[in-house]
């Protein structure tokens, strides 16, 4: 059975009907390796349908939920060393997920659980830039000089870290820790720690409370499905992003 194209698209949950016939109008979606911009254009399941070199298909049951990771827990399905995983927390949950990038081991928070492939993958990626929001607790004063230096970007050795920005820093009565948030667009693994590691402030506590438009909203250990409203803005910040790197 064949159906519109723009209809096919918004079946597959990446974009509203009016915002696929955007991509189509923008060269962005190819059938069969071929870019079609027109309206008009029917297809069928037989067809390969792409957004942006992604194939795309109708959603079946696709599911989306957020869980406020506590420290203590592995972002795996299992560990050979017994250690509690974040499955642990996943209490009544029939469907099989799998976590959108990672928390480490001793950082808690937001972290978001889907079984659709493509919605991970366009989370996770780097180029995207989705900005992540972090609550820091580090050792010491952190100086003017130091937060500066951060945000315009560090060079680690192995890579050089994106401008982000940090915020809402307070001292400690003590003045021996300071507390902050900080906004980053990468996240690549134990980047925050690094980074107030090169300027000599050790992290004591770090938690993540914002992915793109979603803030964390739920008690520690629990979970929740998001809302279709919800995952349509992020995924709209994704494909806002790839049509401005189109654009350049």
């Amino acid at each position: 059975m064949e159906e519109r194209l723009q209809k096919y698209i918004s079946s597959s949950g990446l974009a509203s009907r009016r915002e696929s016939e955007n991509l189509i109008k923008d060269g962005l979606v190819t059938v069969n390796d071929i870019v079609v911009t027109e309206l008009g254009t029917k297809v069928s399941d037989k067809d390969i349908v792409k957004v942006n070199g992604k194939i795309i298909k109708p959603q079946e049951n696709k599911v989306y939920y957020m869980l406020n990771k506590p420290t203590g827990y592995l972002t795996t399905s299992k560990d050979s060393k017994g250690r509690k995983t974040i499955y642990d927390l996943l209490i009544g949950l029939n469907e099989r997920v799998y976590p959108v990038g990672r928390l480490d081991y001793d950082t808690s928070g937001l972290i978001l659980l889907t079984n659709d492939s493509d919605f991970k993958t366009m989370i996770e990626n780097p180029s995207v830039g989705i900005k992540k929001e972090y609550h820091v607790k580090i050792d010491g004063l952190l100086r003017k000089e130091e937060s500066f230096k951060i945000q315009k970007g560090i060079d680690l050795g192995d890579y050089k870290t994106k401008a982000c920005k940090i915020m809402n820093v307070l001292y400690n009565d003590e003045k021996t820790s300071t507390q902050l948030d900080i906004i980053i667009s990468e996240g690549k693994n134990r980047e925050i720690r690094r980074l107030f590691e090169s300027v000599s402030h050790r992290v004591k506590s770090l938690k993540r409370t914002r992915i793109g438009n979603l803030e964390l909203d739920v008690n520690q250990g629990k979970y929740r499905s998001l809302t279709p409203h919800e995952v349509k803005l992020l995924k709209l910040l994704s494909l806002n992003k790839i049509k401005e790197d189109k654009r350049k």
